[in-house]
């Protein structure tokens, strides 16, 4: 089954009214909250790093509050042990056995903040949940539900007592992103509000956590005409042959382009994947899984820069997608 377009002039009316209503949250960045809004309903997860202040868990909240379903939060500390994120199994005297008491992570959204203060090993509790959707703890497996999205966010200046991601949970995030400081409007509204504090601010619920799972299953209905596909596999491939790389995008991270680019353009009115598509998601999908060579670093290369390079230098599909 393939999307009509009735369905996606559906599906981006209710995207719309989600970035309205966290746009009264976050104020001035429609770019990003229309991105992360994509990593949700592309069943993916939403790393969020920057400097401090920024409103990073402003938004992470705000995207919670917008879908009716449960929210989590979990100040990650090096002291965080995984079974306080997981959950554990407590042995109860009365029945004599093993009871399985569940940690945060079972939640609709959960915001991990400062996500690299965490241990490796805390941080390595979050691969099978962000992956499978589930936790196994004593050979049990117990399902987090859907839709299941983790956002998380991490300082990039501040680095005593943090821990690198590694490149395993990095390729988890379908998505990384940066807010940025507000232009002078915003600014200017941001501070006529300075009475109210941050976390006095909600969002009114915009749809059922049912809707968001059955908008999911709708974009993954999207056409994507070959050439389009043709054209990730480029992208990614030249991401494994640039000079400034060690270790280029995944499968995972092609996967994700092209699920990213399938939402991005319903929620764009179409029910058909272009170009564009792909070359707006292709720096905050594919970005943070390049290892970059250390001399290339020093030199001053970041990922960002090496994927721009290879969206110039690589040509989109010459001939018009199909729209059937």
């Amino acid at each position: 089954m393939t999307m009509i377009p009735e369905q996606a002039t559906q599906f981006a009316d209710a995207f719309d009214r989600l970035v309205s209503g966290v746009e009264d949250v976050v104020l001035g960045k429609n770019h990003v909250i229309r991105l992360a809004f994509t990593a949700l309903l592309s069943e993916g997860h939403l790393l969020l790093e920057d400097v401090p202040g920024t409103g990073k868990t402003s938004l992470a909240r705000a995207i919670a509050q917008s879908v009716r379903g449960t929210s989590n939060r979990v100040q990650f500390t090096p002291d965080l042990l995984p079974g306080d994120i997981t959950g554990v199994s407590i042995y109860d005297q009365r029945h004599g056995a093993f009871e399985f008491h569940r940690g945060p992570i079972f939640a609709n959204i959960v915001l991990a903040d400062e996500i690299n203060r965490a241990s490796p090993k805390t941080q390595s509790a979050l691969l099978e949940v962000m992956e499978e959707g589930q936790v196994t703890t004593d050979g049990v497996t117990h399902q987090v539900g859907t839709p299941f999205m983790v956002i998380a966010t991490q300082n990039p200046i501040e680095q005593a007592g943090t821990y690198r991601l590694p490149e395993a949970q990095l390729d988890r995030f379908i998505m990384k992103s940066s807010i940025g400081y507000p232009d002078h409007a915003s600014m200017i509204r941001i501070l006529d509000g300075a009475g109210h504090r941050a976390h006095e601010v909600t969002v009114a619920p915009v749809l059922t956590a049912e809707t968001v799972v059955e908008l999911a299953a709708l974009a993954r209905t999207v056409f994507v005409d070959p050439s389009i596909t043709d054209y990730v596999s480029r992208l990614v491939d030249a991401t494994r042959t640039a000079p400034e790389v060690r270790l280029g995008v995944s499968v995972r991270g092609a996967l994700a382009l092209i699920r990213t680019a399938k939402t991005l353009a319903a929620a764009n009115g179409r029910h058909y994947v272009i170009p564009d598509d792909v070359k707006v998601l292709a720096e905050p999908v594919l970005a943070h899984r390049l290892l970059l060579d250390p001399e290339s670093e020093f030199d001053g290369a970041t990922a960002s820069q090496v994927i721009a390079q290879i969206v110039v230098e690589t040509p989109p599909p010459s001939e018009r997608a199909h729209r059937d």
